[in-house]
């Protein structure tokens, strides 16, 4: 299943910063948002992430993103920012190994540690695996 999302609103005091906003990601997919600066894109971004609420619009996997379970939500759909305010220091695997938390409810098994090397040589990630 695809993540669709239709029509997608968001209006801050009056003001459309998101309009009607429509596309489809494929599952299984890596995507990137490009666009000038105040385009919307965090928005849209956060929204999907459930971090702020949309006004209209949203659907994954045919129910509407506001029903899932945040645990069943994580397992289907992650999120990286381009920046954050975290002030953590983190390798590349590190990152990569949060991604199973919710499969492995913070406890990294062997097959999660698999997974991640996986995830990390598909991504070409190797040469950064221990950079911060």
């Amino acid at each position: 299943m695809s993540l669709f999302v239709k029509e997608l609103t968001k209006q801050y005091d009056g003001k459309t910063v998101v309009d009607s906003v429509t596309f489809e990601i494929p599952k299984r997919s890596v995507i990137s948002m490009i666009g000038p600066n105040g385009a919307g894109k965090s928005t849209v971004l956060n929204i999907l992430s459930r971090l702020i609420a949309r006004d209209s619009g949203l659907d994954f996997e045919g129910q509407d993103i506001a029903r899932w379970k945040s645990k069943e939500l994580a397992k289907r759909l992650a999120i990286l920012t381009q920046s954050n305010n975290i002030q953590m220091k983190l390798t590349v695997q590190e990152l990569v190994t949060f991604g199973r938390f919710p499969y492995s409810g913070n406890h990294v098994t062997q097959e999660d540690l698999e997974i991640i090397d996986r995830a990390i040589t598909y991504m070409e990630l190797e040469p950064f695996r221990d950079r911060f």
